[in-house]
C-alpha cells in the first residue's frame, strides 16, 4: 500500500518562479499545491487539509497576515510559514502574535524549505528515531554502571540519567520505555544492594556520609543566612527528581537554579524525614531529646504537627538568631491566604513553607477510583503535577518571592515510587499500615527480600518496645498480610507508595534557586 504524501499548500503571486523550489520538493517526495492569492490560499484550506503552508506576506488583495488570521479560524493547527521580503519588525511580531510556525526571509534557497519542513511537520518522528538511537547507545553503558561498586555521587548520577530518558521516551515509544523500566528495576534492585552495606555506616559516621535530611539546615540553609540572603526554603512534599523536571520550565523565567540530589533517611516517610529535616536530628534523637515533639507511630496524633517548634529547636541549638516563619499549605484557601500576606514575611530571614498537594495526590490516587484512572501510569502522575503546579497558587507564590529579590532553596522530604510486588509480612495487631516498612515486635517475613534492622538504635530510630524491629521493602515490593491477601495485592498494585528504599524514594532533589 503507497505510503501518504505530505501536503504542502504554497501561496505566492509569484508562483511560477518558485517553479524549481517546487520541483526540489516534489523530488523529495511531497504533493505541492500552489495558489497565487490569500483568497485562493483561504478557499483551499476550506475543502482539503495540508500538513503544512507556505504564505507570501506581500500578495496583492488580501495579505499574507490577513490570510493566515483566516486560516488559523479554519484550521488552527495546521503549521504556516510567513515567506516575505520584508524584514519589518513590526510584520515578525504580528505574525508570531498570530502563532505562525517559522519566518522565512526571500529569496529563500530550498534547503531553508526543507528544514522548516522538517521542523514542523517530521519534527517528532525525527527526535523519537534520535532518542530511540541514543538510548540503544546509552543502554549497555548504563548497564555496565550498575554492575559496579558505585558511589554515593556516582548513584545519584546513575539516577539522573535514568530520569532523563524516563523523559525522552515518554511518548510514541512503547518497546524503549519497556526496555527502560527494566532497567530501572535492575538499578534498583543494585541500589537497594548498596543502601543494606553502606546505611548503617552512614548513620554511625555522619562526617564522612552524602548529604541526608538532618544536614540540610546545617549544611545548605544556615551558611546562606549568615551571608545575610533572605530564604524561602519550600518543601514539596513526595515530590521526586522526574516531577521536578517537568516543572522547571515554568520557574525558569524567574529563577536560575543549582541542582542537587540528596538521600532522604529511612523511612522514607514524612514522620521521620520530614522532622528529621527540621530539627537536624535523626528521629532517635527527637525522641530523647524532645519527647514532646515526637509522635511515634501508635499514637493516633497527627504526625507532623511540631514541624515549626522542631525548627525553632534546631536554629536555637546552633545559637542562630534568624527570624522565621512556618506554613503549611494544604489546599488553595491556604495558599490564597499566604499570597495576601505575602508582604507580612519581608522582615524575616527565613520563611519556611511546606505545600502537601503532592502528597495528596499519590494518596487520593491509591484511594479514589478517579484519579488512579487519570494517573494510570508515571507520565500520568507527571502531568498531573505540573497541572496542579501551573493552575494553583504555586507557581504565583515562587513569581511573587522572585519579584522581592529572595533566595529560595527547593527540595521535598522523600520520593515515592510505584509498587508492583506484594511480600507477605505477619505481625500482631500493633504494627503500624505503611506499606513500604513495618515496625513491630512479632514480624514474620523473608529476610532476603527486605532490608531488616534488628536494632533500631543503630540507624537512629525510636524503639517503641524492647524487640521491635524495622524491615523495610526493596525495590518495587509493598509489604501485603496474609489475611484478605488477594484483595489487598489488587487494591494495592500499581499504587504510588513510599517508606522503603528506591532511587525514587531516597535520592531527591535539592535545587537553589536565584531570582533574575
Amino acid at each position: 500500500m503507497a505510503t501518504r504524501k505530505d501536503r504542502i499548500l504554497w501561496a505566492d503571486d509569484e508562483i511560477d518562479l518558485l517553479k524549481p523550489h517546487i520541483l526540489f520538493l516534489q523530488d523529495k517526495g511531497y504533493e505541492i499545491v500552489p495558489v497565487v492569492s490569500g483568497m485562493d490560499a483561504i478557499d483551499c484550506c476550506k475543502e482539503e487539509s495540508f500538513d503544512i503552508i507556505f504564505l507570501d506576506e506581500n500578495m496583492p488583495g488580501l495579505s499574507g497576515l490577513e490570510t493566515l488570521a483566516q486560516i488559523k479560524e479554519i484550521n488552527p493547527n495546521v503549521p504556516v510559514v510567513m515567506v516575505t521580503k520584508s524584514e519589518e519588525e513590526s510584520i515578525m511580531n504580528q505574525a508570531i502574535g498570530n502563532k505562525i510556525a517559522d519566518y522565512l526571509i526571500k529569496p529563500v534557497n530550498p534547503n531553508q524549505l526543507l528544514l522548516s519542513i522538517k521542523k514542523n511537520v517530521h519534527k517528532q518522528v525525527i527526535i523519537s528515531e534520535t532518542t530511540t538511537v541514543g538510548y540503544q547507545q546509552e543502554f549497555g553503558r548504563i548497564g555496565m554502571q550498575i554492575n559496579e561498586s558505585l558511589s554515593a555521587d556516582e548513584w545519584k548520577e546513575l539516577y539522573k540519567k535514568l530520569v532523563y530518558w524516563e523523559l525522552e521516551l515518554e511518548s510514541n515509544q512503547a518497546q524503549m520505555a519497556e526496555m527502560l523500566s527494566m532497567q530501572k528495576k535492575e538499578a534498583n534492585n543494585a541500589f537497594g544492594k548498596f543502601i543494606k552495606k553502606n546505611y548503617t555506616n552512614w548513620i554511625r559516621h555522619p562526617e564522612d556520609r552524602p548529604l541526608m535530611s538532618p544536614d540540610l539546615f546545617k549544611k545548605k540553609v544556615f551558611p546562606l543566612l549568615d551571608e545575610g540572603e533572605k530564604v524561602f526554603f519550600i518543601l514539596i512534599d513526595n515530590f521526586r527528581l522526574d516531577q521536578w523536571r517537568v516543572v522547571k520550565d515554568l520557574l525558569s523565567n524567574y529563577f536560575t537554579f543549582d541542582e542537587n540530589l540528596y538521600y532522604s533517611i529511612l523511612p522514607t516517610a514524612t514522620q521521620y524525614a520530614r522532622n528529621a529535616i527540621f530539627s537536624g536530628l535523626m528521629p532517635a534523637q527527637i525522641e530523647k531529646m524532645f519527647p514532646n515533639l515526637w509522635v511515634d507511630e501508635e499514637s493516633e496524633e497527627g504526625k507532623n504537627l511540631n514541624e515549626s517548634p522542631l525548627i525553632q529547636t534546631q536554629i536555637e541549638r546552633f545559637r542562630k538568631k534568624y527570624s522565621f516563619s512556618y506554613h503549611k499549605i494544604s489546599d488553595s484557601t491556604y495558599g490564597e491566604k499566604l499570597l495576601s500576606n505575602i508582604s507580612s514575611l519581608d522582615n524575616n530571614q527565613l520563611n519556611v513553607v511546606v505545600l502537601n498537594f503532592v502528597d495528596m495526590l499519590s494518596h487520593a490516587r491509591t484511594e479514589m477510583k478517579m484519579i488512579r484512572e487519570l494517573a494510570q501510569s508515571e507520565a500520568a502522575y507527571r502531568s498531573l503535577t505540573r497541572s496542579w503546579f501551573q493552575h494553583s497558587t504555586t507557581l504565583e507564590l515562587f513569581r511573587r518571592i522572585a519579584d522581592k529579590g529572595y533566595k529560595v532553596v527547593l527540595t521535598t522530604d522523600h520520593g515515592t515510587i510505584r509498587v508492583t510486588d506484594p511480600q507477605k509480612v505477619i505481625g500482631d495487631k500493633n504494627t503500624n499500615t505503611n506499606l513500604r516498612y513495618k515496625v513491630g515486635k512479632n514480624l514474620n517475613y523473608n529476610p532476603k527480600e527486605v532490608f531488616e534492622i534488628r536494632h533500631p538504635e543503630e540507624i537512629g530510630l525510636p524503639t517503641p518496645n524492647l524487640s521491635s524491629k524495622y524491615i523495610f521493602a526493596l525495590n518495587e515490593s509493598f509489604l501485603a498480610y496474609p489475611n484478605n491477601y488477594n484483595y489487598y495485592v489488587s487494591y494495592y498494585k500499581n499504587t504510588f507508595q513510599h517508606g522503603g528504599i528506591s532511587m525514587e524514594e531516597m535520592m531527591i532533589p535539592f535545587i537553589t534557586m536565584d531570582p533574575k
